[in-house]
């Protein structure tokens, strides 16, 4: 498989649903701005968010795909039909827990709620009984996710990476419709219609998966619960590979928990809002990477191909920092003018930029981190281990929560994206001691000559974005055509500039990039 080439189409679909969640978190800026109305929905939100990350992103698809995988290339095994039937399975086993557990969240709304915000601070009863209402509102999305999860690995296994990466698209489209129609001036109002598209786009994204898979020839018929040996396999990795896959998303679940008990209204927000920049790299390079990794490399080691696994592992890595790097010097310099430009209209003030830009810069630093996990986790989990991840997963989580209560005080609202881009940072320092102690992974020469060639080109570049900013900055709060004019030229010039400096440097030429294009390559 040319890892590029997947990669390409995923980060394509990921890239048009990023975009999209900018449009929906800029109209939503504007109609909710960043107090209790939006921390209460960004609280709802926060929890079937966290699920999908955990499950769908995580854990479900960490250990699905290469036990389906395994089933599917087995050669004295019936091929996609083993498959199938084993994803039926998991199906008939794994709909009444969820659907039980729906009901016992729905009857915990209350303590959940309050577990996730400890009451909010200085809020009144009325006002935290509307935060449970919309966390009550949202909680369905939970099933209904685990369910495009399943119906997902099944299609990425099938290297129809596309179909499933193009589901979060429907979540926006959904979102937006609901603030485009659906909005008042009361933000409260507008806040509940936000709660009900999450529930509802759930449903769409149901739809539009189990529709692929019957294109795609695979259709899961309901049974009777079966827990044979493969289910109670499957189960047994689930947790472990939650806690590991979704290290990022339970630290930012501790964040938003603690900025709603100490900090003022607001703070949630600001939190929300800068995550939500943070995560465009990160949906783009890291999931996307993570999504083509985990069955490539399941597969190269199931034909007992450790050579081509390796190969493949160090060409994740490379690109991953040839992609991320730039983007976290972005960040980090040019964060008010992009805040700016996104989110300051309407109900969004010119304080809540400021804010929300210091919130993203204490992210950014750990965006390389957020990314390498998910390159570095499917090393493991195609070898089937998800113990080691969750013990580092929890090591990092206890560095969170510390540094969480050490910086939240005299940090303020930088102080959790601070903790959290630390924790990570441990987080991956262990993966990474790991592998290469178990010999699973060997930097190739390519990789590093290159990996300090890539630093100096960001860093180039970061200069250049550092006196070029001001020149832009007045620009950024104009009417939109202005301001999305001043955006797009500001991105174009450090893209330009870093592509430069790469080939100034050597980090890349343009005979390698051609090669990576056509063919895989092998490391040196």
């Amino acid at each position: 498989m040319n890892l590029t080439k997947a990669l390409g189409s995923v980060g394509g679909l990921t890239l048009a649903s990023r975009v999209l969640g900018l449009v929906r978190d800029s109209l939503f800026a504007r109609y909710v701005g960043a107090g209790f109305a939006s921390d209460a929905f960004l609280i709802a939100f926060r929890l079937p968010n966290m699920f999908r990350a955990l499950f769908a992103e995580g854990a479900f698809t960490a250990a699905f795909i290469p036990m389906f995988n395994r089933k599917v290339a087995a050669k004295d095994g019936g091929g996609l039909p083993d498959g199938i039937a084993f994803a039926t399975d998991a199906l008939s086993v794994l709909l009444p827990v969820l659907i039980a557990m729906i009901v016992l969240m729905e009857v915990a709304a209350w303590p959940i709620t309050w577990l996730l915000t400890g009451g909010f601070n200085g809020v009144s009863d009325e006002g935290f009984a509307f935060a449970v209402t919309l966390s009550r509102i949202t909680i369905p999305y939970l099933l209904l996710i685990s369910l495009v999860s399943l119906l997902g690995g099944i299609l990425n296994s099938l290297h129809r990476f596309w179909v499933a990466a193009a589901a979060p698209i429907l979540l926006n489209l959904t979102l937006i419709a609901a603030l485009l129609v659906f909005h008042r001036h009361e933000p409260l109002f507008t806040a509940r219609n936000q709660a009900i598209a999450v529930t509802l786009s759930g449903g769409f994204q149901l739809l539009w998966l189990w529709w692929a898979c019957r294109r795609a020839g695979v259709t899961l018929n309901l049974r009777l619960p079966r827990l044979g040996p493969d289910v109670k396999r499957l189960l047994s990795l689930i947790l472990p590979a939650a806690a590991g896959a979704g290290a990022v998303q339970i630290n930012l679940v501790v964040s938003s928990a603690l900025a709603a008990r100490f900090l003022a209204s607001g703070s949630v927000s600001y939190i929300y809002f800068a995550d939500r920049l943070n995560q465009l790299p990160l949906g783009l390079i890291g999931i996307g990477l993570g999504t083509v990794l985990l069955p490539t490399i399941s597969m190269q080691l199931g034909r007992g191909d450790e050579a081509e696994a390796m190969a493949t592992q160090n060409r994740g890595l490379e690109l991953a920092l040839f992609l991320t790097l730039p983007a976290t010097i972005a960040l980090i310099v040019c964060g008010a003018p992009i805040v700016a430009a996104l989110f300051q209209h309407g109900h969004f003030t010119p304080e809540d930029t400021i804010f929300t830009a210091q919130a993203l810069a204490a992210f950014s630093l750990g965006l390389p981190s957020y990314i390498l996990v998910k390159v570095l986790t499917p090393g493991y989990y195609a070898r089937s281990d998800t113990r080691t991840p969750v013990r580092y997963a929890m090591i990092s989580m206890a560095v969170n929560l510390a540094l969480n209560l050490a910086f939240i005080v005299p940090l303020k609202h930088m102080g959790p994206p601070l903790a959290t881009a630390i924790a990570s940072t441990v987080n991956v320092a262990l993966l990474y001691r790991t592998l290469r102690a178990r010999g699973h992974f060997v930097p190739d020469d390519r990789l590093k000559r290159r990996i300090w060639r890539l630093g100096v080109a960001a860093l180039a570049m970061g200069v250049a974005l550092w006196f070029a900013e001001g020149l832009f900055r007045p620009y950024v709060t104009g009417p939109s055509l202005e301001r999305w004019g001043a955006m797009v030229a500001l991105v174009t010039l450090g893209g330009l500039v870093y592509a430069v400096a790469t080939l100034v440097t050597g980090a890349f030429r343009l005979g390698d990039i051609s090669q990576l294009i056509r063919r895989p390559t092998k490391a040196k």
